[in-house]
């Protein structure tokens, strides 16, 4: 009984990181969306150049 018990808690586990990572891969993907366009829709600076895309 033990052992199936064992099987089925790593199964469970397994599938619970699967989704997590799943969700993981759709937010970074998400994220990485965001950083193209705020990289490519940068405002340009008062002199006429283009300014930094990052803020540190």
């Amino acid at each position: 009984m033990v052992p199936l018990l064992l099987v089925l808690l790593l199964a469970l586990i397994l599938f619970g990181a699967g989704f997590a990572v799943k969700i993981l891969w759709w937010v970074a993907v998400v994220v990485l969306a965001l950083w193209l366009l705020g990289f490519v829709m940068r405002s340009t600076s008062p002199g006429g150049g283009r300014g930094r895309w990052y803020r540190w």
